[in-house]
């Protein structure tokens, strides 16, 4: 309103209102296309992290895990983790060179709510005659499973604890994996 008590100059209809968001959901919308034709997808590159660290501090606390002492030409650990108390847990998720998933994961847990967490509600299981028999210093028979998407995972008991080793990597690489588990002291 003016000083005067008449209405402005400013047309205020119904019509206005949607005339004005039609107009901006058409910039926005030629924004969002002008961006797509524009940009280049971008790869999230993941910073490798230290697994070796957190393996010697659980170890200063008599905390015994299963981990690779060291990891292929090309793969990376991109997580550790470790759930400290009267039934530890561990975890390391690790890149291959083929830029696949390969998880450890290490706690005092029934296998059915391992496999339902980090694999599938229902996973198959792989026949007995198709038992991973690998040369680990922590089991020479591997209990394998997979679900529909093909993600594999092979299972061990390590003293009363489980030990899973699992992801969207090939047989090979979740092989090439158990094979390097071990449970030894890292020297500082």
């Amino acid at each position: 309103m003016s000083e005067s008590g008449t209405p402005g100059r400013y047309n205020r209809s119904v019509d206005g209102l949607v005339a004005a968001l039609v107009i901006t959901v058409v910039a926005v919308l030629a924004w969002v296309l002008f961006r797509a034709l524009t940009s280049q997808d971008e790869e999230i590159e993941r910073d490798a992290v230290d697994y070796l660290e957190t393996v010697q501090l659980a170890q200063d606390a008599d905390v015994e895990i299963a981990y690779p002492p060291t990891l292929p030409d090309g793969w990376k650990a991109t997580n550790v983790t470790i759930v400290p108390g009267e039934r530890p847990a561990f975890g390391l998720s690790i890149l291959t060179d083929a830029g696949t998933f390969v998880g450890v994961r290490q706690e005092d847990e029934a296998l059915d709510e391992l496999l339902a967490t980090f694999v599938d509600e229902e996973p198959d299981n792989i026949s007995e005659e198709d038992a991973l028999t690998v040369d680990s210093p922590i089991a020479t028979t591997w209990e394998g499973y997979s679900d529909e998407g093909g993600d594999l995972a092979y299972t061990a008991e390590l003293g009363e604890e489980r030990l899973l080793v699992y992801g969207s990597a090939s047989q090979a690489d979740l092989t090439l994996l158990i094979e390097l588990l071990t449970t030894d002291p890292l020297t500082p």
